[in-house]
């Protein structure tokens, strides 16, 4: 492939990985912050995501915004949306305009510029990037003309020889815009230099050269035992590394693609024990971090029965496959472990997904996601359309009662992403099985007033929820992103990272 490089204002750091965990989402984050607090005016960018954890933003004027009923919202990794904040950035379609979730092992959900293509959807991998590489580009040319710095993460590796000749995540990019390359290793591991070392060999030779410098990310021990690796490296390579960054236990920042690390859990006097359902396509489980950071809290991921014993409350998150991860949960027991749990008055909380598996049916005549019955716990049924719902929303709850009445007429806010629409079941209505509509059309509770289901994405995020179910704040996402910014301050040679610095735009 051959690629012009466009002249513009935005200078481009680019964070590539040697593999996938590296640490590339949590670099570009930080250095997002690090660059705004220079000053600088930042925004990320990722060509191309691959997630189901998915942030709704606004979808600027001629971006392909649909409008109506669903509004103008677009859908992006969330990724790039917590980075936009650390950038002190409007998040926007452009800083991810490729998002592909997986539904399953060989297909995925395409959406691109924020919105879902069908067409896409239906196309071979290797076809598409032909296809998606204009509007890419369009974006990123759009977003270094209004900025200062474009901090661009990469995808994998961006040696995956395999790959090579139709990516348009890693080094088409970084020839688009010329950018200056991190190469990102997880010491952790083990292997860290032959990964390094391996990544760069496989580079053609123009590539190879784009490479500033080498980062050991997630180090615990003494960095003086590394040498001399580092001299012999650069050596071999002519790269030097320019950082060695500690493991960073508890850093606050919500995980992108895994689940976290029990480690970091749990802090304090236990008060709350909460499972939640971690099944094959589990999605949005970002929105769980500010749960993790409240002390007396103790989240555990929860994929037998034996996980949910002893817990106080059971989430069933949100899912890209609702259908085919109920069944899952099925085949694993948790059906009933869920139900013996709601029999003995714990607290259930669905959302989105996780409040369709709560009622008592699937109904998909489109071929969405599948039908099947529900877990029978709200007497709620959902039906699946071809257009998904995807707009920010503000509400409040209504009057809820029993076990989570600390949510009655408490303000929220958060996002909607789904195909499903809930209602009432008409024939257990007729019988005087009602659920308690709390927000029309978002949210449900049981008589009992234990299982709560809901639409809205963000609820934990929300300060006012956490302190009327917990009395506590969670570490904001500013406190979050200035001490990631001052780590990159220690732990990074003076001089890797002002070359940026130097170009402020207008």
């Amino acid at each position: 492939m051959t690629n012009k490089t466009i002249p513009g204002p935005a200078r481009c750091i680019m964070v590539l990985g040697t593999s996938s965990g590296a640490g590339k989402s949590w670099l570009a984050t930080a250095l997002c912050r690090h660059y705004a607090n220079q000053g600088l005016k930042v925004a990320p960018f990722k060509a191309q995501n691959m997630s189901n954890n998915a942030r709704v933003v606004a979808t600027p004027a001629g971006q392909g915004a649909r409008a109506g009923a669903f509004g103008t919202w677009g859908e992006i990794g969330s990724a790039q949306y917590f980075q936009a904040l650390a950038a002190r950035a409007v998040p926007d379609v452009r800083m991810n305009p490729l998002l592909l979730k997986p539904e399953a092992d060989t297909r995925s959900q395409v959406v691109l510029m924020g919105q879902v293509s069908e067409a896409l959807s239906a196309m071979p991998w290797r076809g598409r990037s032909q296809q998606v590489w204009p509007q890419i580009a369009q974006a990123l040319d759009a977003l270094r003309a209004e900025n200062d710095v474009v901090v661009i993460e990469g995808a994998g590796s961006p040696a995956e020889i395999n790959l090579m000749d139709s990516d348009v995540v890693n080094l088409r990019v970084a020839r688009h815009c010329g950018a200056r390359c991190l190469l990102v290793a997880d010491i952790d591991r083990g292997g860290a230099f032959a990964h390094l070392y391996g990544t760069w060999a496989l580079l053609p030779d123009e590539d190879r050269a784009r490479i500033a410098g080498f980062v050991l990310n997630k180090f615990r021990g003494d960095a003086s035992l590394l040498a001399p690796a580092p001299e012999m490296l650069q050596g071999k390579t002519g790269v030097s590394v320019v950082a060695t960054i500690p493991m960073q236990w508890n850093h606050g920042l919500p995980e992108e693609d895994g689940v976290f690390d029990m480690r970091s859990t749990g802090a304090g006097a236990v008060h709350t024990r909460i499972a939640v359902v971690a099944y094959p396509r589990i999605s949005n489980l970002d929105e769980f971090q500010p749960l993790k950071n409240v002390p007396g809290v103790h989240l555990t991921w929860a994929r037998s029965p034996a996980d949910v014993e002893g817990s106080d409350w059971i989430i069933l998150p949100g899912s890209k496959a609702t259908a085919a991860d109920l069944a899952w949960l099925r085949a694993q027991g948790l059906d009933a472990a869920i139900a013996q749990h709601a029999a003995r008055d714990g607290r259930v909380l669905g959302i989105c997904g996780g409040l369709q598996m709560l009622g008592e049916a699937l109904i998909d005549t489109l071929g969405v996601d599948g039908n099947g019955p529900g877990l029978g716990l709200l007497p709620l049924v959902t039906s699946f359309e071809a257009h998904k719902t995807v707009r920010l929303t503000q509400t409040r709850f209504g009057a809820v009662q029993g076990a989570w009445q600390a949510l009655a007429d408490v303000a929220v806010q958060g996002y909607e992403i789904h195909h499903g629409q809930t209602a009432q079941h008409p024939a257990m209505a007729a019988k005087g099985d009602v659920a308690r509509e709390l927000i029309p059309g978002l949210a449900w509770q049981n008589p009992a007033g234990n299982v709560l289901g809901l639409y809205l994405h963000g609820l934990f995020e929300d300060a006012a929820v956490l302190q009327a179910l917990f009395g506590a704040d969670a570490p904001t996402l500013d406190a979050v992103f200035d001490r990631m910014a001052a780590g990159v301050g220690r732990w990074f040679a003076p001089e890797a990272l002002a070359w940026a610095r130097r170009h402020p735009a207008g």
